[in-house]
């Protein structure tokens, strides 16, 4: 068995999709701080919002790998949350700073709910990504 792009592409998504399953632990604490009021949602947004740029990025670097050493299945997994993730981006609230949280709408039963929700999806997704690309 010979090591090439392939493996070095699962082996780099392995690393990074341990990143993301942080990330999305963070995110979803963060929201169950947020819905229980320990925190203010102008802290909150402040620590979320920073980590917007990373998590896409990191998300879209394993998927140019797998395009680039040919993981078809792989890459066609991860299509549908990059597009949901672009979509996102482009339609935030208008903010000074790069993110997607407004902290003046972020109290909002149904957007706290929405996010709340957003985060347990991103983390069954990476958990389950991370299986996956511990097989492949």
């Amino acid at each position: 068995m010979a090591f090439n792009l392939a493996a070095f592409s699962y082996i780099v998504a392995l690393i990074t999709d341990a990143f993301l399953i942080f990330f999305a632990i963070f995110h979803v604490i963060a929201f169950d701080e947020l819905k229980t009021g320990y925190k203010n949602p102008i802290e909150q947004c402040n620590s979320l919002n920073p980590l917007v740029i990373p998590e896409y990025s990191l998300h879209i670097v394993i998927n140019i790998l797998f395009l680039i050493s040919g993981q078809w299945f792989a890459l066609f997994l991860n299509i549908p949350l990059i597009a949901y993730h672009l979509w996102q981006y482009w339609h935030r609230p208008v903010m000074s700073k790069p993110g997607l949280y407004d902290p003046t709408s972020i109290m909002n039963a149904q957007v706290l709910t929405a996010h709340q929700r957003e985060g347990w999806i991103k983390l069954a997704f990476y958990l389950l990504s991370f299986f996956y690309y511990l097989y492949g």
